[in-house]
């Protein structure tokens, strides 16, 4: 096996990167790694260096591995600036860093993508000695793998990373026949909760639009940016992601794409964009052109529910944080990274750390799950998430 890197997804074909890494999980698709790339919104001026990894052998393309050569941490979801600090204040470099991860898309999924026959194992070895080997030749001080799914934590450990664990709030479909059917599983105040903030929405004189990606318009396109870069503006920052990468997603993968459009006095006034997968719905970008009693909830939570019930998806990944998902019915769930540290001393004091740190989310997610809203009963209360 040989292990090639890559400056730019334009550099495979999409045909032999998507064949390792299939089109269930939207953010891996090379459509979607490309979008980002060619809009401009990930690029050495905003950050971000690609640095893709092939391991190919006599077979042709054996494995892929999404990486970035980083300057700085934003857009990631898992926080170390702290460690970037601590780096600092002892004469040293922390940046630049390599990371795998989807730009600033903090949802779980696969980062090292197999062809069917591979060994994971083998594969995941050379690949690690390669990122070790090269970030001496490149003054590189560490390599951090971003929520993996836990399929593949177990490879990341064996090699001797460092696992640190976090927490994000995610539903789960038990089977339920419609959101009313899901809402008897809840206890009685808190099925009012709902019930109310999906009628404040109606009274409102504010009507949901649920629109499949290969029926937006273009006009629909523009008015959801101008909601997602008001999200950003109305906090006085930038938006990650420009006009030109939406563009690019709506013409190549339209189909994985849902947008829920809020219309009040026939005008749009909000917006939620999510992405479906396999058997889960990722939403991903919100925003409003002014404040609406629930409207946030019912854009991005309710609408949400309703199509994975309606067809049947099993889960739905609402995005990072979020603790008033908990009354919603959301569950937490835990969530992993995997890093290798280069600095001997650093390795260790971060090792300690992130082992310290487990114990305190492990309390967290299991007094977070103390609130959920689900009956009592056995027959009603749903098994823990992984």
């Amino acid at each position: 096996m040989e292990v090639k890197q890559i400056h730019s997804l334009s550099q495979i074909d999409a045909s032999d990167w998507n064949r390792l890494a299939g089109v269930d999980y939207p953010f891996l698709r090379h459509e979607f790694l490309s979008a980002l790339e060619q809009s401009g919104s990930v690029c050495p001026q905003t950050g971000w260096s690609a640095r893709h990894l092939l391991v190919e052998d006599a077979h042709g393309l054996l494995a892929i591995l999404p990486m970035y050569e980083k300057r700085h941490s934003w857009g990631e979801y898992v926080f170390d600036q702290a460690w970037a600090d601590a780096y600092r204040r002892h004469g040293l470099d922390y940046y630049p860093k390599w990371l795998t991860a989807i730009p600033f898309t903090p949802c779980q999924g696969p980062r090292l993508a197999l062809r069917p026959t591979a060994d994971a194992g083998a594969a995941m070895r050379i690949l690690l000695d390669f990122i070790q080997q090269s970030a001496a030749q490149n003054a590189v001080s560490s390599w951090h793998c971003l929520f993996p799914r836990q399929t593949q934590l177990a490879q990341l450990q064996q090699s001797g990373l460092s696992i640190r664990s976090g927490v994000q709030f995610q539903w789960f479909n038990r089977g339920y026949g419609d959101f009313a059917d899901y809402l008897q599983t809840l206890s009685a105040g808190k099925r009012k909760m709902i019930k109310r903030e999906r009628r404040k929405v109606a009274e409102q004189g504010i009507e949901m639009l649920r629109i499949p990606g290969p029926q937006i318009t273009e006009a629909q396109w523009r008015a959801f940016y101008r909601f997602y870069s008001q999200t950003y503006l109305k906090r006085r920052g930038q938006p990650y992601l420009n006009p030109d990468f939406f563009q690019r997603i709506a013409a190549a993968m339209a189909e994985q794409c849902l947008l829920i459009l809020a219309v009040k006095d026939q005008a749009y006034v909000g917006a939620a964009l999510s992405f479906v997968g396999e058997d889960c719905l990722y939403g991903r970008y919100w925003g409003c052109q002014e404040e609406y009693n629930a409207l946030h909830f019912e854009a991005c939570y309710y609408q949400g529910l309703d199509y994975c019930i309606e067809h049947g998806l099993q889960r739905f990944d609402s995005g990072a944080q979020g603790e008033h998902k908990i009354s919603r019915g959301f569950e937490p769930v835990t969530t992993y990274s995997a890093h290798w540290i280069k600095h001997p001393a650093f390795a260790q004091v971060i090792d300690d750390f992130v082992k310290r740190e487990q114990v305190g989310v492990r309390q967290y997610r299991e007094a977070a799950a103390g609130y959920l809203p689900f009956k009592q009963d056995a027959s009603n209360k749903p098994e823990p998430a992984a």
